[in-house]
């Protein structure tokens, strides 16, 4: 198993891209889009980056690092969703009008953001273990398997936990159907046209970082830190 406590810059802007991309994804699930007349959160055109870039660092750097992104994330879900809380709290101006619709984008309702915390600390860890768990199972081979495999699981937990949530009792219970069906399917599809990439960006990396990580005999505790 190869040794994995350095941090590298390649590393942290992996993990910037993982970061931000699960923030703008949060902000932008309250729009509902239609695409071809299929109803879909907004979430669904930047979300699945989220799940490639966390394929990329367990592929490359182990579940370990993998980890701890995973959680540095959620901490930043929650310091945005109070600081959102907080600024909505405070009164405005008397001159601003930018209240009413500055509160309807980010005045995300505590049901969207339980969701959005759930569903992604599930699918998240759950896509990070299933790839670790091949990666050793495979002896490194077949990463396309590996990686469209992970995104099954974590995507189909992701999307359940968030639709069921956040749109229960509020959409028809056919268009909540549709939506987790269709909203899973794109963001598999999604992973899939986008493994050449992954391809390339493990490739690289690998190269560069001259680093394979292989998590034989850890522990996959998502609580466990330092192991």
């Amino acid at each position: 198993m190869q040794d994995t406590r350095n941090t590298s810059h390649l590393f942290v802007l992996i993990a910037c891209i993982f970061v931000s991309c699960l923030l703008i994804s949060n902000i932008i699930a309250g729009k509902l889009i239609t695409v071809y007349g299929i109803v879909l959160p907004g979430a669904v055109i930047l979300f699945p980056v989220v799940y490639i870039a966390g394929d990329v660092l367990t592929e490359v750097y182990g579940f370990q690092k993998a980890r701890l992104v995973i959680w540095a994330g959620f901490l930043c879900n929650l310091i945005m969703v109070a600081a959102f809380y907080l600024v909505l709290a405070i009164p405005s101006p008397e001159f601003f009008d930018g209240s009413s619709a500055f509160s309807l984008v980010l005045g995300m309702t505590p049901r969207i953001v339980l969701a959005s915390l759930l569903a992604y600390w599930a699918g998240e860890f759950a896509n990070s273990m299933v790839l670790s768990k091949l990666k050793v199972f495979t002896e490194g081979r077949f990463l396309w398997m590996r990686t469209i495999g992970s995104t099954l699981v974590g995507q189909c937990l992701d999307t359940v936990i968030f639709i069921i949530i956040s749109f229960w009792g509020t959409v028809p219970n056919a268009v909540l159907g549709q939506m987790m069906l269709y909203q899973y399917l794109f963001k598999v599809t999604f992973e899939v046209v986008a493994t050449p990439l992954t391809y390339g960006v493990v490739g690289w990396l690998k190269r560069t970082e001259q680093i394979d990580a292989f998590d034989e005999g850890i522990s996959y505790n998502p609580f466990k830190l330092n192991a």
